[in-house]
C-alpha cells in the first residue's frame, strides 16, 4: 500500500474519500515573495503600482481571491470548497511584494491547496501587470506558512 494519500492500492491517482472524516474549522496560510527590481520598485506610491493595467496590488488581491475559490478546477484532486473566508494581503518589503493568503473553511477537506493557489496567482498576476516595466521579476517561492483544522498542525518557524 502506498503511503501516498492521492494514490490508491493499484497505484493509480486518485482522490481521497473525506465521506467519513468530521467537519471541522481549517484554516491555511500561504505566503508568496516577489522580487521587485529598482525601476518597478520607483513606481511604488502610497503601498501600489498602477500601469496602464490598471492598480496591480489591487488586481492580484483580486486574482488571488478567485483563484483560490477556483483551485479544484486547476488541480486534479482537489475537493471543492465553499470558503468562509479568503483573505490576501500584499505588502512591500524591501526589494519584494510578500503576498499572504489566508483561507478558513468549515469542512471535512484542509484549505492549503487554496492558500498556496491563492497566492501563487496574485504573484503571477503582479509579474503580469508589471512585465511592461521589467521582465527581472522573480517568484522566488511559494510557501505553506501554518495550517490548522485537520489532523495535524503545522506552523512554519
Amino acid at each position: 500500500m502506498s503511503e501516498l494519500s492521492h494514490v490508491d492500492n493499484a497505484n493509480r491517482p486518485t482522490m481521497v474519500d473525506v465521506s467519513n472524516k468530521p467537519e471541522s474549522e481549517r484554516e491555511a496560510h500561504a505566503r508568496s515573495v516577489v522580487k521587485l527590481p529598482q525601476e518597478v520598485l520607483s513606481h511604488i506610491s502610497d503601498d501600489e503600482i498602477s500601469t496602464k493595467k490598471g492598480p496591480v496590488f489591487a488586481t492580484a488581491i483580486i486574482a488571488g481571491v478567485m483563484a483560490a475559490k477556483k483551485t479544484h478546477e486547476l488541480i486534479p484532486f482537489c475537493h471543492p470548497l465553499g470558503l468562509d473566508s479568503c483573505k490576501v494581503a500584499i505588502a512591500i518589503d524591501g526589494d519584494a511584494a510578500i503576498i499572504d493568503c489566508r483561507c478558513k473553511v468549515t469542512h471535512k477537506t484542509g484549505v492549503e491547496m487554496e492558500a498556496l493557489t491563492g497566492a501563487s496567482i496574485a504573484a503571477l498576476t503582479i509579474y503580469d501587470m508589471l512585465k511592461a516595466l521589467s521582465h527581472d521579476i522573480v517568484i522566488t517561492e511559494t510557501k505553506l506558512m501554518a495550517k490548522s483544522g485537520g489532523k495535524r498542525d503545522f506552523e512554519r518557524d
